[in-house]
């Protein structure tokens, strides 16, 4: 009998190669794990179907003819397949095999691309296979329709999965017998047959709700575990003393803090004051102060003899938080230097592209202690950067790093540092529940005092005019003494679109249908950093104005140099890719231009948006597009009539696949949720996550549930085995 681990050579010899070739099939447990990704009924629709799609449908045989071909041997079949309403045309320009088939009265399975002749739909040498066939003497009015698998049709992969589900044993169930029952969920097994082979839609539905718990369920176990481990852990309290760092610079602030500000402090100040490891994420809203709420944590560390590590993405990011924090400390950034504050500190900035000689002064002020606090990217995580007393980890766009490169920094320390993660991204709760779970949550909502409205309209760029009065505009916000952003998604023409970092990302149109087969769409050329900034410097418009570039593929001092003379009102309009996209911070900027705005996510576009309006000028924001085509006008539109960064991230996960949400699909990994729906799933996530940390708390080491345990470590390996791609 099979097993999920066996070979699936013993069962389906002749398919195994292609299952591992196309799919990545080996065992029976990857095949019982490739899910049904829709089902066709016996009284099939044709009706849907157009030419360029792929077309897998239920028919009946109509008429069949054949005739001898005029140009070359043998004889053709014409076939006209119906489903009481639609008719498609079948050929086939050798009839032999399929004549006997294909009678009037046949019912079948056709799958092809669409295309025309005469004027008529017509499937040209379609795969099919009989329903006779496909039922094997047993009934069934619901068809499983597979993702493609090679050459092999939908039909053929559904015939492997019952040969294995025939001679199938019980498979191990992850969900503990109790909580299946008190869920009133299925077995494993149940829902393996209910969702491979059902005879209703109730036992797919059933199915589905099984697998969907399991997979929340299984989640929340894992991060259960996290949890418990890290309220396990002792480490030191690290509180502010009087007199010192943290009261100096309150006393020299500027401005206010808000409520919010004060009130999410007091909570760090309250965890960071415990002997167990702070655990938090802190989420707000663009230009919501995250930055100084940080920063006040960090001298808290300083403080109380410790430092503080801030993890940033990327190099333009880093330098512009070292630029940050060194301008707000001010004189207390030159802790032991002539001039400096005596209650002072240093700050260190370590980057992979720093000369030898600032690497090594960073890495000695860091081991030495005598930088409070060290600013960088992925060198942070490297084997040789050591601290003397590693107090506090701050980490900042946490969905660009994996928890194995939070705990790889928190590692450093002598005892656990305190953790606080940062996202400028609002994350809703199902969210923060299923990818954060291991961490508290703060949010900041209010907005510090001096921040302008910012007003945002779509523009589209082949209406007569419209650009024309784009760079007209950007001319009068300059000449009143402001500066402009231009954004572009790539860098070069024969580049792929930029992410942020110079290294790439893939920003190609969806497909027209949702089957492999189906054709995409036709990329449209995106507009690149080169080409504007030589088209801006021909633009009357803007004739005198000074106008850079910057991107991530800059030498780094050729970057610094740009963004300083930016931030000193030295150049008038930058033409930059994504690498703007968080931090930057020069209020004297009060207008962006997006290009290609269509090609941007609805969080990107508002984080970009978020670099304007900071200095108490009105912003502008106009997002040029060259496309009419939903739902890219849906995000466009919905960018542009709010500024509420919450109901535009729910927008833009809600338009997301699973994978992105949580980070796979931009690693290039399959997301391992393929029935839950995390913003729509709430109370399935709630569920789960009562009974796996009740579990948990009974079982920490699950030693009484070690099918639940081999889940977890599944996961967890996955996990670790995206870090190591990203690595």
């Amino acid at each position: 009998m099979a097993t999920e681990s066996s070979k699936l050579t013993p069962i389906i010899a002749s398919a195994a190669k292609k299952f591992a070739s196309a799919r990545d099939i080996h065992t029976v447990g990857d095949l019982l794990a490739f899910w049904p990704r829709r089902y066709r009924t016996r009284e099939s629709d044709l009706g849907s179907a157009e030419p360029g799609t792929f077309l897998v449908g239920v028919a009946e045989v109509k008429s069949a003819s054949t005739r001898r071909m005029r140009e070359r041997k043998g004889t053709m079949l014409n076939v006209v397949i119906t489903d009481g309403r639609h008719d498609i045309d079948l050929t086939f320009f050798k009839a032999w095999g399929h004549e006997k088939v294909l009678v009037p009265g046949a019912r079948g399975i056709f799958a092809g691309t669409v295309s025309t002749y005469n004027r008529r739909l017509q499937l040209t040498h379609p795969g099919y296979t009989m329903l006779d066939d496909v039922d094997d003497g047993e009934r069934r009015d619901l068809i499983p329709i597979y993702r493609s698998v090679g050459s092999m049709h939908t039909w053929t992969v559904a015939e492997s999965v019952r040969r294995v589900l025939d001679v199938l044993d019980d498979v191990p169930d992850p969900v503990p017998v109790e909580v299946r029952t008190a869920r009133r969920l299925v077995s494993r097994t149940e829902a393996l047959r209910g969702i491979h082979t059902p005879a209703t839609w109730h036992e797919v539905e059933q199915a589905r709700r099984r697998l969907r718990f399991e997979e929340a369920f299984v989640l929340q176990v894992t991060l259960a575990q996290r949890r418990l481990t890290a309220s396990g852990q002792a480490t030191t309290p690290r509180t502010a003393r009087p007199g010192g760092i943290l009261e100096a610079f309150d006393a020299a602030l500027p401005f206010e803090l808000t409520a919010g500000q004060r009130e999410v402090g007091a909570t760090i100040a309250a965890e960071m004051g415990r002997p167990v490891p702070m655990h938090r994420l802190l989420q707000g809203e663009v230009g919501s102060g995250k930055t100084v709420v940080a920063l006040r944590a960090m001298l808290a560390a300083v403080d109380a003899g410790g430092q503080a590590a801030l993890l940033a993405p990327t190099e333009v990011l880093a330098a512009q938080h070292h630029r940050t924090i060194t301008a707000m400390l001010g004189p207390l950034a030159e802790g032991g230097l002539l001039g400096g504050a005596e209650r002072g500190t240093r700050v260190a900035l370590l980057t992979g592209s720093r000369s030898t000689a600032q690497r090594r002064t960073a890495l000695l002020d860091a081991a030495s202690g005598d930088a409070g606090i060290v600013v960088g990217t992925h060198a942070l995580l490297q084997e040789n950067v050591d601290f003397r007393d590693l107090a506090l980890v701050v980490v900042d766009e946490q969905h660009r790093f994996g928890v194995e490169q939070r705990d790889a920094l928190r590692g450093k320390g002598v005892v656990p540092p305190h953790v606080l993660v940062m996202t400028a991204t609002p994350i809703p709760r199902t969210v923060a529940m299923t990818v954060f779970g291991d961490l508290e949550t703060s949010t900041l909502r209010e907005l510090p005092a001096g921040r302008a409205p910012i007003t945002t309209h779509v523009v589209p760029e082949d209406r007569p005019g419209w650009m024309a009065r784009t760079w007209a505009r950007v001319a009068e916000e300059v000449r009143a003494g402001r500066q402009a952003y231009v954004v572009c998604p790539r860098i070069g023409d024969d580049d792929p679109a930029d992410d942020g970092t110079g290294e790439g990302a893939d920003l190609r149109e969806e497909p027209l249908g949702d089957d492999d087969e189906a054709p995409r769409a036709p990329a449209r050329p995106l507009k690149s950093v080169h080409a504007v900034h030589a088209g801006l410097l021909e633009e009357p418009a803007l004739a005198g104005l000074r106008v850079e570039v910057l991107h991530g593929r800059l030498p780094p001092e050729d970057k610094d140099a740009v963004m300083a003379r930016f931030q000193r009102g030295e150049v008038d309009v930058l033409v930059s890719t994504t690498v703007i996209e968080v931090g930057v911070d020069v209020p004297n900027a009060s207008v962006m231009v997006v290009m290609d705005a269509d090609r941007f996510g609805v969080s990107q576009l508002h984080q970009l948006r978020g670099r304007i309006g900071r200095g108490g000028h009105p912003g502008l924001c106009l997002l040029v597009t060259g496309t009419d085509a939903e739902p890219a006008t849906v995000r466009l539109d919905a960018v542009a009539a709010t500024t509420d960064g919450f109901a535009l991230a729910r927008l833009d996960l809600s338009q997301r696949r699973e994978g992105d949400i949580l980070g796979a699909a931009q690693h290039g990994r399959r997301s391992q949720l393929e029935f839950l729906h995390i913003l729509e799933d709430e109370e399935v996530i709630e569920a789960a996550r009562e009974d796996a940390f009740a579990l948990v708390a009974a079982d920490p080491d699950l030693t009484g549930h070690p099918v639940l345990a081999a889940a977890v470590r599944a996961r967890v390996d996955a996990e670790q085995a995206a870090y190591l791609e990203r690595g």
